[in-house]
């Protein structure tokens, strides 16, 4: 807080990144400092009111009710010139509860009492909402009321609010959610049978404890209920007079004995779903999974057509067999919805402002530096970034900011497809790293993606479909495929299991990975050959999603970042263009639509512009020593289009000129005009090779 310091060096250098010689300068200047409250020297923190000369220690700065900013500059106000919050008249003045603590709190513009920005009756203490902060931390400090996140940390922050940058408090503590996987084991029939106990339980006999359907808190013994190994539908008494009153028992009944059996008479073992839940039958409960249009009403209110997401198995990537009429249709969509998303990142870039951050960049270590960078105390996404790369010797001098920046990012993504935080070949879903989970390291992987996305640098592109489905619809509603398990021994195993052909190769399989099942919680007695359905959908949602839910929920979080995930929730088929294929390479027709063509009004450009879309021509039939990428990398420095576009977005201007000359800084293509169409092509090639041969030199 102190007001003559700041942050120059790297975080581990100094005191988190503050240099001992600056420390040693502030104490100097302080030392000669009196407190305007205490009236003792030392006073290193001042007001950043213009005009205003308080100054005083932190300590007598809470004491007398200033407010520290802990964000961006952090900047200290003194208590005549702190900010205030605004209440209508018609609000202020009375009592009410604190959602926090629940005693009375008075509706005045006052230093101990806060009002929710979000919502109209939600007034806390200000104690209480900073004990809240520092347990819940940045990604659970909310509204209590509303649950709104952004709108209320930014006042919270505001107003002096400290929000620590860690987990909450409760996600920290060892085996804290132990007893949730414990399942209760309790026969509570009033007369139980059992001699060994209300406790006992063994299953596979009679004595297997069966819970209550509805509500699991409530079990019995099948023998003391006179069940069947097979039954499922067991509700306790408390449960079935609820359903009896709701008049939705009898029917649940009728609905359950006709889902249970198959078509051919045969009878099979189906987990029965909550009665709290709409009932459907196994068919009807995977149509729901695959339909694009349920999904939409479920999860989004203003999604567009969306298709089917890979839970279904289907695969966005094309057949051998399709036709050349279906891959030109299939481009041409990805083109259009390529389009949509360059438009809705141009929005989001509007966020940005020119004050820069700089990041240092060691091009052979992209992950460390680019993770000091962006976790240091002045970075912000919404700040344009500058990057430096420390071994220059990599890189050419020639380079511009964006060029540079558009590097960055490109290696970025490079290596996060090839980290441990992913896994799979081409299509990629989360991994599980222990490690990578207690350092936040996905939360930051997802706020780069998003960072990387909305200041101009290339998109992942390796994401699967149903890693994409997971973060737009949500885990619960996607039903992941076999081809989605990374491991070769899972794979092999949940294989064995779908291939069973008869009852006892299918309970052989399943003795041969018994610890696995166990694991995965899925052991339950076989009866039948349609059972291993079911046991396979389970596997497969353990394996691929719930297991890493917790690294998908701070990935979710830190691709919030810029409002990226709400434009992807909103737009799925076109964010899914972008971070489910890799981008489409170059033609000539997408490098003239690209280019724009500036008119001047003492130069003929129909004889230029023809040159130019032939020169194209040519080197896309490889008729040519430079190649597209060439022409782009001369003009941009950029290998490829990224996601938002460029900008400023390239142009061409036909001048008076020798040689053609690639302006980067502007990306603009300045063209030469020649007589004929060899002469202009000639001195393309010249300029382009020799120029790009220098700069790897």
């Amino acid at each position: 807080m102190s007001s003559g310091i700041w942050q120059r060096g790297e975080e581990d250098e100094g005191v988190d990144g503050f240099l001992i010689t600056d420390i040693r300068k502030e104490v100097n200047r302080a030392s000669k400092l009196k407190c305007n409250i205490c009236r003792k020297k030392g006073a290193s923190i001042g007001c950043v009111a213009p005009k205003c000369k308080r100054s005083y220690h932190f300590p007598c700065g809470t004491q007398k009710e200033c407010i520290f900013q802990f964000m961006e500059d952090f900047r200290s106000y003194c208590w005549e010139h702190k900010p205030v919050q605004k209440f209508p008249v018609k609000e202020s003045g009375g009592t009410s509860q604190c959602t926090i603590c629940l005693d009375l709190v008075e509706q005045l513009p006052i230093y101990t009492v806060l009002k929710s920005p979000c919502c109209k009756n939600a007034w806390f203490h200000r104690e209480c909402l900073q004990y809240q902060a520092l347990s819940a931390g940045i990604f659970f400090f909310r509204c209590t009321v509303c649950n709104n996140k952004d709108k209320f940390q930014k006042e919270m922050l505001r107003m002096g609010i400290y929000i620590p940058e860690r987990d909450a408090s409760w996600e920290l503590e060892e085996n804290a959610y132990e007893d949730l996987l414990q399942c209760y084991q309790h026969c509570d029939i009033r007369r139980c049978l059992c001699k060994k106990g209300r406790d006992y339980s063994k299953p596979d006999s009679k004595w297997e404890i069966k819970r209550c359907q509805c509500c699991g808190s409530r079990g019995t013994h099948l023998a003391c209920s006179s069940m069947k190994s097979w039954e499922q539908n067991w509700e306790c008494m408390e449960c079935r007079n609820i359903l009896a009153k709701s008049g939705n028992y009898r029917k649940q009944t009728k609905r359950s004995l006709a889902a249970s059996e198959k078509t051919d008479g045969t009878t099979c073992l189906l987990e029965e779903p909550s009665p709290k839940c709409p009932r459907q039958s196994p068919g009807s409960q995977r149509n729901i999974l695959r339909s694009p249009k349920m999904m939409c009403q479920n999860n989004l209110s203003t999604c567009s057509h969306v298709e089917l997401p890979a839970s279904n198995g289907v695969r966005m990537s094309l057949s051998p067999l399709m036709s050349k009429r279906s891959w030109s249709l299939r481009k041409k969509h990805l083109r259009k919805e390529r389009r949509e998303v360059s438009n809705i990142l141009k929005e989001l870039r509007l966020q940005v402002i020119a004050k820069t951050t700089r990041l240092n960049i060691n091009a052979e270590n992209i992950w460390n530096s680019a993770l000091k960078g962006f976790r240091q105390r002045n970075f912000s996404p919404t700040n344009t970034i500058e990057i430096k790369f420390t071994n220059c010797k990599s890189r050419s001098k020639t380079d511009t900011s964006a060029a540079k920046k558009h590097r960055f990012f490109q290696l970025l993504m490079l290596h996060l497809q090839n980290s441990s935080l992913f896994e799979g070949s081409s299509a990629k879903n989360l991994s599980l790293d222990f490690q990578a989970v207690k350092e936040n390291l996905y939360f930051e992987a997802g706020k780069m993606i998003a960072v990387s996305l909305v200041h101009g640098g290339p998109s992942p592109g390796f994401f699967s479909q149903t890693l994409f489905n997971c973060l737009v619809y949500g885990p619960e509603n996607v039903k992941p495929a076999l081809e989605d398990v990374a491991d070769a021994d899972v794979a092999e195993t949940i294989k064995m299991i779908k291939h069973a052909n008869n009852l006892s190769s299918l309970q052989s399989a399943i003795n041969n990975c018994y610890e696995f099942l166990a694991a995965a919680g899925c052991l339950r007695p076989i009866t039948a050959l349609c059972d291993k359905d079911v046991l396979v959908n389970d596997l497969l949602i353990h394996h691929v999603i719930k297991r890493i839910i917790s690294p998908l929920e701070s990935f979710r979080q830190g691709l919030r970042t810029l409002g990226v995930l709400e434009k992807m929730q909103m737009h799925p088929d076109a964010f899914s263009s972008i971070l489910c294929h890799k981008p489409e390479g170059l033609s000539a027709e997408t490098l003239c639509d690209l280019f724009t063509i500036h008119s001047s009004s003492d130069v003929n450009e129909v004889e230029g512009a023809d040159f130019w879309m032939a020169y194209l021509q040519d080197v896309e039939s490889g008729e040519s020593v430079v190649t597209l990428e060439d022409i782009l990398l001369f003009v941009t420095g950029s290998f490829s289009i990224p996601p938002a576009g460029f900008d400023p977005e390239p142009t061409i201007k036909f001048l008076h000129i020798r040689y053609p000359v690639g302006n980067r800084l502007l990306n603009c293509l300045e063209l030469p005009i020649t007589k004929t169409y060899e002469q202009f092509k000639n001195k393309m090639e010249f300029t382009i090779r020799n120029a790009l041969r220098v700069e790897r030199e």
